[in-house]
């Protein structure tokens, strides 16, 4: 009777315990790429369920908080958000989520203030909110990660957005970009996966550098790899997963964020502080004569 009363409070006990995912994040276990400092509290805003994953995306509450300044604090996010006006549009619809999860290549368009921004990386793999214009804004990229055929034989596209489009062009594979129209919602145009075309990495060690792809060497059952030469004629390799084409030729079809179009190493990164410390110094030296 007493191993029984054992086995039934055991039961009541594991019958109380959490089910689901986790609704909460804290701020030491957030992505490094968020660039949130440890001391202004414990908990960081979770992003919620969307077209990107959570640490391939930066929260709406972030981008309007720390990066864009707009807001001091949480309780100012929510008014901007929520606001009947719908003050923030993500790829041309209101989003009244302030943990909604935005992503590569994404349009945060602000019409109150006339702002519009694309998310891209930096150099070192870090989100950068790059201005843009307007014309700018009414177009996205989306690289498609998938091509099947579903029900009725109709054929359909999946982007790396969350994006199912149907009946596109034949000649549209998977690893192709296309070009989005965000106000009539259809394909403008499509950047082929190919030597010598314009491609960004958004996955691996070498994430935010771009330049033209070299060649593909294909290893059956395993990944292919790819080599991409930058604009100072340095190369690196990656799995072609990780490769986002952005343009076509030595063209980029967006406006990229500025500085050099390469990757520095840690003495040419050092060289360069320098060099501009030295001439802040002499700068100074002569103001004061």
């Amino acid at each position: 009777a007493e191993y029984m009363g054992i086995i039934q409070l055991l039961r009541q006990d594991f019958t109380k315990m959490p089910r689901g995912p986790r609704k909460h994040l804290k701020r030491i276990y957030a992505p490094s790429h968020w660039m949130l400092d440890k001391l202004s509290g414990i908990w960081a805003p979770k992003p919620s369920s969307g077209p990107h994953k959570l640490r391939e995306c930066l929260p709406l509450m972030i981008v309007i908080r720390n990066r864009l300044k707009y807001a001091l604090n949480y309780r100012e996010v929510m008014m901007i958000v929520k606001d009947k006006a719908g003050n923030i549009k993500i790829d041309n619809k209101v989003r009244r989520d302030p943990h909604y999860p935005v992503g590569f290549n994404d349009v945060v368009s602000i019409e109150k203030t006339g702002d519009f921004f694309r998310l891209l990386y930096d150099m070192k793999g870090r989100f950068v909110l790059h201005k843009i214009v307007a014309n700018e804004a009414k177009y996205k990229l989306c690289k498609v990660v998938r091509r099947g055929t579903g029900a009725n034989s109709i054929p359909y596209i999946l982007t790396h957005d969350g994006r199912t489009i149907r009946f596109p062009h034949p000649d549209i594979k998977a690893n192709d970009t296309i070009k989005f129209n965000l106000e009539e919602n259809k394909i403008d145009g499509c950047l082929k996966f190919e030597t010598g075309n314009m491609v960004m990495a958004t996955g691996g060690n070498n994430i935010g550098r771009y330049g033209s792809v070299l060649k593909t060497e294909h290893h059956p059952a395993s990944f292919d790899i790819v080599h991409v030469k930058e604009a100072n004629g340095n190369t690196f390799a990656t799995r072609s997963q990780n490769l986002f084409v952005i343009g076509q030729g030595h063209q980029p079809s967006i406006t990229l964020p500025k500085g050099k179009p390469y990757k520095l190493s840690i003495l040419e990164e050092k060289a360069e502080r320098l060099h501009k410390k030295s001439q802040k110094v002499v700068k100074q030296k002569k103001q004061e004569v």
